[in-house]
């Protein structure tokens, strides 16, 4: 079968597309015939090494944490799952990933796919509507009618916080560029804001609020600011870096490492078929051109999630 692999940590450069052995289950382990996987931050960290101590891989190393596919075949024992059934995951961040024709996927890691959308479609859930689960219900705890601001609300993740939040029953604020303005209305939050200056005071802004979710890499000193568009006894969560607690005014920080998890995997799933949830995809690329994406994502030119297609 065909595999994009790197064998040694650095640029782009280091990814091949190259014949490989199509693995075979083991006990508690399925085949995946791989429709789709996609690009995300993460891989671009671990293919250049700069996450090396944290999540140790074995090189050779086949990236794509995000799986959307067709069971191919089941390891020993496995009788909740059928050959054709379609499924998503996200795979372990220490094993091979979902940039090759197939794929061997934790069992209890495969949650049936979407059937509303395309199942190439369907690989740009799991990473990013686990990370939007977690910061929403996990680290915010967000509860009906507190207020929340969510900067960087137009990128992947926090296109999903802002949804999960609405629908938690949230007022929602969402900071970002015009370009997604349109887009982020049709999700019902309160406002939509321009990228803020940090300058402007929570007040200018319906604030400060119960939670503050930041996606935008910015500096320390402007993490900090952040800080105080938040209330007395709220909460700041970051994908991008810890905002700074203030214990004075029992302001709580919470950073996200995201885990696979089926159970919430599933609940976002049934979300999109009840057209709750949707997933905005910039691009789709072919498995060829994952090299291409990687040097794009790294120079910032990746116009946002971006589905690489397999088969």
């Amino acid at each position: 079968m065909k595999a994009i692999r790197f064998h040694e940590f650095g640029t782009s450069e280091v990814l091949r597309h190259e014949e490989v052995d199509r693995p075979v289950p083991g006990a508690g382990q399925v085949l995946v015939r791989v429709a789709a996987t996609s690009f995300n931050p993460v891989d671009d960290h671990i293919r250049a090494g700069v996450l090396a101590e944290m999540i140790p891989v074995a090189l050779p190393y086949v990236p794509g944490i995000d799986l959307a596919g067709t069971v191919a075949e089941l390891g020993p024992g496995k009788k909740d799952l059928a050959v054709g059934d379609e499924v998503v995951a996200m795979l372990p961040l220490d094993s091979a990933g979902a940039a090759a024709e197939y794929v061997l996927a934790p069992a209890d890691s495969l949650a049936p796919a979407p059937r509303s959308i395309a199942l190439t479609d369907a690989a740009a859930l799991p990473l990013t509507g686990l990370a939007a689960w977690q910061t929403v219900f996990e680290l915010a705890e967000l509860k009906p009618g507190q207020r929340v601001l969510v900067n960087g609300a137009g990128g992947a993740v926090g296109s999903l916080v802002v949804q999960l939040a609405v629908g938690a029953g949230a007022q929602v604020t969402a900071v970002d560029g015009p370009q997604h303005a349109d887009r982020l209305r049709t999700y019902g939050v309160e406002r939509v804001v321009a990228p803020l200056t940090l300058t402007e005071g929570p007040a200018a802004l319906g604030g400060p609020f119960d939670a503050v979710v930041n996606h935008v890499r910015v500096s320390p000193e402007d993490l900090a600011r952040l800080t105080h568009y938040v209330t007395d006894g709220g909460v700041a969560a970051s994908t991008a870096g810890p905002i700074p607690e203030d214990t004075a005014r029992r302001v709580r920080s919470a950073g996200l490492w995201v885990r696979g998890d089926r159970g919430q995997l599933t609940e976002l799933v049934t979300k999109v078929d009840a057209d709750e949830l949707h997933l905005h995809i910039a691009a789709h690329r072919p498995l060829t051109e994952l090299p291409t994406v990687h040097a794009d994502a790294s120079a910032g030119r990746l116009p946002g999630k971006t589905v690489v297609l397999v088969s």
